[in-house]
Order: structure tokens, then sequence, then C-alpha cells
């Protein structure tokens, strides 16, 4: 027989509760790294607190501490994830071609990578209270910087300059398109497009021969 409750309504017309769904231990690690990485990109790592990561997720603090050991293995992750990120793809940009194209790939990769990874890329440049596996930021941008070596080595062998100053060049060259990302972070002016051609145009005609009107030779053009 059907339970019926004082108001006459039987047990079956009261609302039933969505049941929750349970996560794989995977799929809540993700899900941690999502909600850190949102976190630590808003309010830094001294910011956030484990209480409020746990809450966005809606478990305890125990699961935090059971999948990462606690905030700075969490936030050691979500770092190198994005380290490799952005790693991957200015490396994955640096293509055949000229010289100053390989420069607009370079800056072209940098600043997609800020546009998509916003959030990854304001992790980056926060100064890191604890150790990664690949280092600070500092030390990403040298291995871009190894990257870019390689081929501005080539490039002075074959105009005759001496190739054991491309390191210094190729940092210079680096450190300037990854300062420059840092101020477009938040200005968003001019369009991307437009700042990669201005950084090239720098670095390539140097302030005595630079175009007053930057063009990009490449076959990307946004």
């Amino acid at each position: 027989m059907e339970d019926v409750a004082i108001d006459g309504s039987s047990s079956s017309d009261k609302p039933r509760r969505g049941r929750r769904i349970r996560m794989t231990g995977a799929e809540r690690r993700e899900q941690l790294l999502d909600i850190g990485r949102t976190l630590f990109a808003a309010k830094g790592f001294e910011g956030t607190s484990v209480e409020e990561i746990a809450a966005k997720a809606g478990v305890s603090k125990p699961v935090v501490y059971e999948h990462f050991g606690g905030k700075e293995g969490l936030y050691a992750v979500v770092v190198d994830r994005e380290m490799r990120q952005l790693l991957d793809m200015v490396t994955g940009a640096l293509t055949a071609g000229h010289p100053r194209e390989l420069l607009e790939q370079a800056a072209f990769a940098l600043l997609d990578y800020i546009e998509r990874y916003t959030d990854g890329f304001r992790i980056l440049v926060r100064d890191s209270p604890v150790a990664q596996s690949t280092g600070t930021f500092a030390s990403l941008i040298s291995d871009i910087a190894t990257q870019v070596e390689d081929i501005l080595g080539l490039e002075f062998k074959a105009r005759g300059f001496d190739p054991k100053l491309a390191p210094l060049y190729a940092q210079a060259l680096v450190g300037m398109v990854a300062l420059t990302g840092q101020w477009w972070l938040d200005v968003r002016k001019p369009k991307k497009a437009e700042v990669a051609a201005h950084l090239v145009n720098l670095a390539w005609h140097g302030l005595d021969g630079m175009e007053q009107k930057p063009r990009l030779i490449g076959h990307r053009k946004s």
C-alpha cells in the first residue's frame, strides 16, 4: 500500500531529487585542474584556497589532497601544462621559410596562446611560489629562444656574421615578443596581426630602418 502524507498526497507525488552524477578519478582530476586554473588566474596562488577549490568542485578538501597533495601540487600541474602548451605552440609554428617569416610565426604563436589561453598566460607571468618540473616563465622563454637560436645561427653563418652571437639575439627577440605579449594581454589593441607586424618590423629593420607601415610577408594576415 502506498504511503500517504498528512495533506493527502501520496509519496509518489513528491518531487524526486536529481541523482548526483559520480565522476571517475580521472574526470574529477580534470575538473579540479580546470577550477584551479580559473581561480589561480583570477586571484593568484596566495589568493586561492583549497577550501574555495573544493567548494567550486562540490567536494570536500580531502578530495583535493587525495589528487594533488594540496594547493601547491595542483598549482604545479596547472603551470606545467600551460608551459608545455605554449612551448608546443611556438615550436610547432616555426616551419620552414624566410627568416623574417619565421619571426612572424613566432610572434603569432605567442599572441595566439595569449588569445586562446588567457587564464594560462596570466598564471605563467606571475611569480611562481613553487618549483615546477619545467621551471619558471623565464626558463620557458629561454627554451623557446633555444629553438629560435638554431634558426638564427644558420642565418648568421650564411650572411657572414658570427654564429656565436645567435643565442644573444634569440634571447633579445623572444624576450621582446614575450614582454609585449604581457602588455597586450590587457589592452588587446591594436589587433593581433598589427602587433605581430610591428614586432617584426622592429626586430627585422631596427629603429633606423623601420617601415612606416609595416607589412606581413607570410600567409597569415590575422
